[in-house]
């Protein structure tokens, strides 16, 4: 039973831009604290960006910061990651993940153990290539 949905991935040039989405179709995300996260072929899977429940606290990765947003559409129930800049090291499957909130945002996005969170997305590819 598929409970977060991820998408708005898919194949932009660099400098390119993308957002995505990340949708719960059994909950309410306003409760949860949120993180993208992602996993390049060969490489460990990285936090990207975390926020807290509601308009909580937010945290970006060194390598994104100043080029992603996380923010809430509480109207449509989902959690956007606004993309900018897309780099060819920004190719990766892109995951959401919900958890209740526990610790801090920072934290949260440095713990990437699935079993972690209460709840996990299917993923979505991101490919940054000329």
């Amino acid at each position: 039973q598929v409970q977060l949905v991820e998408s708005g991935g898919g194949l932009v040039q660099p400098g390119g831009s993308l957002r995505l989405s990340c949708t719960a179709s059994e909950f309410t995300l306003d409760y949860y604290a949120i993180g993208w996260f992602r996993q390049a072929p060969g490489k460990e899977r990285e936090g990207v960006s975390c926020m807290g429940s509601s308009d909580g606290p937010t945290y970006y990765a060194d390598s994104v910061k100043g080029r992603f947003t996380i923010s809430r559409d509480y109207a449509k129930n989902t959690v956007l990651l606004q993309m900018n800049n897309l780099k060819p090291e920004d190719t990766a499957v892109y995951y959401c993940a919900a958890v209740r909130p526990s610790t801090t945002v920072q934290v949260m996005c440095l713990t990437t153990s699935r079993g972690f969170f209460d709840y996990w997305g299917q993923g979505t590819q991101v490919t940054v290539s000329s």
